[in-house]
């Protein structure tokens, strides 16, 4: 194992990000940055490269880890695994960041982004993107917060939120802790409950997006609505 000081000064992470700037740098060479140092087997590069091997490569499944996870890899104690995770949800945020800086949502994987921060929770939550008559984006407001199996909806409350905010027309998206995908019975029930509501008050469902660990299913792009 050659350590990193060992290393040809261009190759070093550091060095190369000076010289040539983050793009040019791995996922692993990024990280082994921020944690400095390895173990007596690997240096901080090596050790970051099996440790994203084993998440396959994806820095969503990296951020899902916990501490006591990261730390079973030697030379990574709760400092390094807490650098680590810190950096995955400054990714995350950013990527939200970018989302609600938009001034128009033009399709699902713009909600999806910019619900980025209800990809991996443990429970369903639904919300609303309110929207003006140019589907430029108003706010959001939080809906309804349930358990593992369902979020209780009331139509009523949606239909508030959005006269409220003066918005002309909004979008649902709800989130499932599952990883899957595919809507329910109840999903398109309520799909179809919620955009007449709408219609009898002369306003617009846009869509239902739902997401989870990353991925999005739209009913608008799947032309169901």
């Amino acid at each position: 194992m050659l350590h990193i000081k060992e290393w040809q000064e261009e190759d070093r992470p550091r060095e190369k990000f000076e010289a040539k700037g983050a793009t040019a740098l791995t996922n692993a060479e990024l990280l082994a940055i921020l944690i400095g140092s390895g173990n007596s087997e690997e240096n901080a590069v090596d050790l970051m490269h099996r440790i994203l091997t084993d998440c396959k490569g994806s820095l969503r499944t990296l951020g899902q880890r916990t501490i006591s996870q990261l730390g079973k890899y030697k030379g990574v104690g709760p400092a390094k695994a807490i650098t680590i995770l810190a950096a995955c949800e400054l990714g995350k945020r950013r990527l939200q960041e970018e989302a609600k800086a938009k001034e128009k949502v033009t399709s699902g994987r713009d909600v999806s982004d910019y619900f980025a921060s209800m990809h991996e929770l443990q429970h369903e939550e639904c919300r609303v993107l309110l929207l003006d008559h140019g589907h430029g984006i108003l706010g959001d407001v939080l809906i309804s917060k349930g358990g593992m199996a369902s979020a209780s909806i009331d139509l009523r409350i949606i239909l508030r939120e959005v006269l409220l905010a003066h918005a002309t027309s909004f979008i649902l998206c709800h989130n499932h802790p599952s990883g899957n995908l595919t809507p329910s019975r109840e999903d398109d029930q309520l799909t179809r409950r919620v955009k007449e509501a709408a219609r009898m008050m002369d306003l617009r469902l846009l869509d239902h997006v739902i997401v989870s660990h990353g991925k999005y299913y739209s009913y608008n792009d799947k032309d169901r609505l």
